[in-house]
């Protein structure tokens, strides 16, 4: 099988909730536990019966969803050298940018496009990304959502009769210790659709309580937004962090806020609960499915809302963190992810 991914899947300047999971999925679909059943179909005539499943990626290079001329030539003959018959996962960032060299291929090659968000719901989307995805989709053997909440937004805007859902995993972590109290961290990409700003609006009107505040994200995709986040001098830019470094902020942190205006999921949440980090978060998209009962759910765009939810954890931290601890045992993992993104493939293989 081949893999179309953006070409900074893994740049640790450009984290992102989507590239983490195209990453984490395809390793676990490599690995032992995602395993083809003996007697399954052969994917694309590269995965033995018993095998894990093997993945050729093709790393995309552009500023995706909105490649220059080059960008897509080199996409197009990335996938003319495929071969026939063959099954390839395109990450919907690439895929529903280029409907002219994709929506050809869909013909000769099986194509399964993995939506993170659809492309029109990014804030200050472009019009015309909302058709170029409708063609791709209807034009692909399988749509993949990230979550429920994305699968029926697919349905609805454009049309699709069926759209699977694999939601994400999550890595075992240690529970965090925190800082003894008043830690606030939220980790996202510095932009209006991680509503950082909204937050900040909200800590305005806590002036009269002890909490410091740490934005953890790429101020690179809106940097006149990302600027406008240093005016606070109790809230610190750290800029983006993977691996070791992002597992310490969670581990320093006590509490995690996520004020998006828009989430198709909230793999960060999942992230934080897996370490019994209580969490408060904007009530869009997919965050209460993954979160359930365990998180302080809010109005999004709402600085009032989101400030008298952080002042009541603020003041007793105690049945939050008790809640996170609850769902911490019960999150799903990669590799159960990477079994279901397997059967949907086995199924368009067949």
């Amino acid at each position: 099988m081949r893999a179309v991914l953006p070409a900074d899947v893994d740049d640790p300047r450009r984290p992102s909730g989507g590239n983490v999971y195209d990453r984490r999925i395809l390793t676990a679909l490599a690995g032992p536990d995602a395993a083809v059943a003996p007697g399954s179909a052969s994917l694309g005539g590269l995965a033995a019966p018993g095998a894990p499943y093997p993945v050729a990626e093709v790393l995309a290079a552009g500023a995706w969803p909105h490649p220059a001329p080059a960008d897509l030539t080199a996409l197009a003959a990335a996938l003319a050298a495929v071969p026939a018959g063959e099954t390839v996962l395109l990450d919907g960032l690439v895929a529903c940018a280029a409907p002219t060299v994709v929506v050809p291929e869909a013909g000769r090659l099986r194509l399964v496009v993995l939506v993170h968000l659809p492309l029109g719901d990014e804030a200050g989307a472009h019009p015309a990304l909302e058709s170029r995805e409708r063609a791709v989709l209807h034009a692909a053997a399988a749509v993949v959502a990230t979550s429920a909440w994305s699968a029926v937004r697919l349905r609805a805007v454009h049309g699709l009769a069926d759209v699977a859902v694999v939601r994400p995993g999550v890595d075992p972590a240690p529970v965090a210790p925190g800082s003894g109290g008043g830690a606030l961290l939220c980790v996202g990409s510095l932009t209006p659709t991680k509503g950082q700003d909204v937050l900040l609006a909200a800590l305005d009107r806590l002036a009269d309580t002890a909490w410091t505040c740490r934005l953890v994200g790429s101020p690179d995709r809106a940097p006149e937004f990302a600027a406008a986040l240093a005016r606070h001098p109790r809230v610190a830019l750290v800029g983006p962090l993977t691996g070791a470094a992002l597992d310490a902020e969670f581990a320093a942190a006590d509490l995690l806020v996520q004020p998006s205006r828009r989430e198709s999921y909230g793999m960060v949440a999942t992230e934080a609960l897996a370490r019994g980090l209580p969490v408060v978060a904007s009530d869009v998209g997919g965050v209460r499915e993954a979160v359930g009962d365990a998180a302080l759910l809010v109005p999004a765009e709402d600085p009032a809302a989101l400030a008298a939810a952080l002042r009541r954890v603020l003041a007793d931290p105690a049945p939050l963190r008790r809640a996170a601890l609850a769902r911490r045992t019960g999150l799903r993992t990669w590799p159960q992810a990477a079994r279901e993104l397997h059967t949907i493939l086995v199924g368009v293989a067949a």
